[in-house]
């Protein structure tokens, strides 16, 4: 549909609240929580929405208590191998962006299976984002750039936007039309700084593991009353063309 966006981005919040309302544990919460991807997953499906990023894992994450950063490992693991097979199915691509190298060798061996399982699969393009932040990626891009300016391939002057976007994680999709955050924090977190230049932004006080099918309606709602101007003059109607 040409009203849609055709990258949602993400940000899961809203477990461990989740939990804690409910008396249970921040572990249970996590759980709860894949439910409700695999419900998103499935409007994206059903709406044609090509692109889905969600931010499973910051780098911030890490100083989190370790009992909870090794639950979410397991619960990480688990969730793979419980829906690989069925995300292969459904033609789904499954790509992970971030610093794999804290991660255990299983949970990268298992990252990496689900990559080269899906890597043809074109009817959506799921990108899990663990152990990533927006300003390492950046810092990532413009070591790249400076190797490249130090081995005289580039010239500083040289550097422009599209080059820094081309040397990002997220360097062969579109930027995300959609940015969503559950749980009512207002905020973007460190996820994709540079790419959410334009992005439209979406707070819903509802929790990760009750944002299921209808709350990502109302969500898909409000962005299709946005006038998205990127800088321009104002249009009508309030729709204007991706980019």
């Amino acid at each position: 549909m040409s009203d849609l966006p055709k990258h949602v981005a993400i940000i899961m919040d809203g477990n461990g609240r989740w939990a804690k309302a409910r008396a249970l544990s921040r572990t249970q919460g996590h759980k709860a929580g894949v439910q409700a991807v695999y419900a998103v997953v499935e409007m994206c499906l059903e709406q044609e929405i090509p692109v889905l990023s969600l931010f499973g894992f910051s780098r911030e994450n890490s100083g989190r208590p370790q009992f909870e950063v090794q639950a979410l490992m397991n619960l990480f693991i688990d969730t793979l191998k419980t829906y690989i097979d069925q995300l292969h199915e459904q033609n789904i691509r499954i790509r992970f962006i971030g610093d794999r190298q804290f991660f255990s060798k299983r949970l990268q061996t298992a990252m990496m299976d689900a990559e080269l399982l899906t890597q043809h699969n074109q009817r959506l393009q799921l990108i899990l984002a663990l152990n990533y932040s927006g300003q390492w990626d950046v810092m990532q891009a413009m070591q790249h750039l400076a190797q490249q300016v130090q081995l005289r391939y580039l010239a500083p002057e040289q550097i422009d936007a599209s080059m820094i976007s081309q040397s990002l994680m997220l360097n062969d999709v579109p930027d995300p039309d959609l940015f969503i955050r559950t749980s009512g924090e207002q905020r973007i977190s460190n996820f994709y700084l540079w790419n959410l230049a334009y992005t439209e932004l979406y707070f819903t006080e509802v929790y990760w593991p009750d944002f299921k099918k209808d709350a990502f309606s109302v969500a898909l709602q409000a962005y299709r009353q946005r006038n998205r101007r990127f800088g321009l003059i104002p249009q009508s109607p309030t729709r204007v063309a991706y980019g």
